[in-house]
């Protein structure tokens, strides 16, 4: 007899979602929100906080990312190493340019078990990617 109670990692399947940041309307936040559920699998019926049963996402052209309003220019991000005159700012836009958009998208601290659910791509050809069975029937409705 099995010890497992509740939901084992059989019960359930992963599908692979693609999103085009270049088509979706939606900005920045939204769509990263949008993107951590279907990581988290919060969209199914058998979603259990206790156990990883999200889907995989495919986020292509990760560069042309929307904010609104001026925050492009005008919102900036800072890093301190503690060390006196060690204060660095950038803005978004030379990070978006500097990183292509793939860093932008907030999964730090508590969601590190989620990284290796999201293939982020700058552009649209990834070769690599687009070899895998599975991302082929995502990036098939898309073309």
């Amino acid at each position: 007899m099995s010890q497992t109670i509740g939901k084992t990692r059989l019960a359930y399947s992963r599908a692979w979602h693609h999103i085009d940041c270049s088509l979706d309307a939606r900005p920045l936040g939204r769509l990263a929100s949008s993107i951590a559920l279907a990581l988290m699998g919060k969209h199914k019926p058998i979603f259990d906080p206790s156990t990883d049963c999200g889907d995989y996402v495919v986020a292509t052209n990760c560069g042309q990312l929307r904010t609104t309003g001026k925050k492009l220019f005008r919102k900036k991000y800072y890093r301190h190493t503690t060390r006196p005159g060690s204060l660095q700012e950038i803005t978004m836009q030379r990070l978006m340019e500097k990183w292509g958009g793939g860093e932008i998208l907030p999964f730090e601290g508590a969601a590190h078990p989620y990284k290796k659910n999201i293939l982020k791509v700058a552009g649209q050809e990834a070769s690599s990617i687009r070899e895998l069975p599975e991302v082929k029937k995502a990036f098939a409705g898309s073309e």
